[in-house]
């Protein structure tokens, strides 16, 4: 039986604009999206995160403070609210409400968003092989993985937690912290995966940026693959958004990471404080290091690393951390 669902993502704002984005789209029972089974149940789940049906041109209403705004969905079931905001609002994470009707059905949910802390850092991460391990450079492994291995059975890097905690808290009070961005060539079907992935290792909370959604079992076997500009427009547009902090960029060495962090640099050369590249494989890639000393070459720090603990290292060395 397939019911109307209304998908939010965390939001941000800064002095003088908001951010709300969400999908709405006919799904089946929610039981069927559960990340606990085990085996081929998991499976099944998998699968029914993209057997979902979009609903264009739908109405959704956003509530925030004072603000009260109508938009439309998009063909994808995409929406976004971007709107003035010169209200004052102290900094951290704050809820939001928005509601749909479609054909006598309503629904209303609760998300967030940020305001960061004027802090010193923004922190842009990759997922899959950064902290996630998922082996994106063995397609049958990859799938093997994301369809057999729920979500306690995934891994995170040794370590990486320690670091990015490290990232997110260094030099400010218990109540106030470096803001994260997780951002990725996965789709938006995987934002619960992911999402409650981060929460189980106590990764630090983010706004987490995704492709476009898929709908059909077709599309999902080609599940983030592809290269396209799609993390280059996201981590541009988070700069630009916010264009008075500096940037911690991390990636990995398996899709084409460090080359878009490569366009980022030259395009905003005093926005990036340093450059981390996981190494996934055995040797280091050549063109990985000849595009990290182009960065450094600008006067931002690079680390081609192996293992977490030799993040940390450096990290600590150039006062990240």
């Amino acid at each position: 039986m397939n019911k109307l669902d209304l998908k939010l993502y965390r939001g941000y704002v800064n002095d003088n604009q908001l951010v709300v984005y969400g999908h709405v789209f006919r799904s089946n029972a929610p039981d069927k999206f559960r990340l606990d089974r085990k085996g081929f149940r998991h499976a099944f789940s998998i699968f029914h995160m993209y057997r979902i049906k979009p609903i264009t041109n739908i109405n959704v209403l956003l509530n925030f403070k004072e603000i009260q705004v109508n938009t439309k969905t998009l063909s994808d079931g995409y929406f976004r609210f971007t709107i003035p905001f010169d209200f004052f609002l102290v900094s951290g994470w704050h809820k939001y409400q928005v509601s749909c009707t479609y054909k006598n059905l309503n629904i209303v949910r609760k998300g967030e968003l940020l305001k960061p802390h004027i802090s010193s850092y923004g922190i842009i991460s990759d997922i899959d092989d950064t902290f996630l391990i998922s082996h994106s450079n063995n397609f049958f492994k990859k799938i093997y993985i994301l369809l057999l291995k729920n979500i306690h059975k995934r891994k995170v890097f040794e370590d990486v937690v320690e670091h990015y905690k490290a990232l997110s808290s260094f030099g400010h009070q218990q109540d106030s912290f470096n803001s994260f961005f997780y951002v990725s060539n996965s789709e938006w079907n995987l934002y619960e995966f992911i999402n409650d992935f981060a929460k189980i290792h106590q990764l630090p909370k983010a706004i987490i940026k995704l492709k476009k959604i898929k709908a059909g079992l077709g599309s999902f076997l080609f599940s983030g693959s592809g290269y396209s500009n799609h993390k280059f427009e996201k981590i541009k547009d988070i700069i630009g958004f916010y264009p008075n902090i500096k940037y911690v960029l991390l990636g990995d060495d398996s899709q084409k990471d460090v080359f878009v962090y490569e366009r980022i640099v030259k395009i905003f050369p005093l926005s990036i404080k340093a450059v981390y590249i996981r190494q996934t494989g055995i040797k280091q890639k050549p063109s990985i290091k000849t595009s990290l000393q182009t960065i450094e070459s600008l006067q931002i720090a690079t680390m081609y690393f192996k293992n977490s603990k030799e993040a940390i290292a450096h990290s600590k060395s150039i006062g990240l951390i």
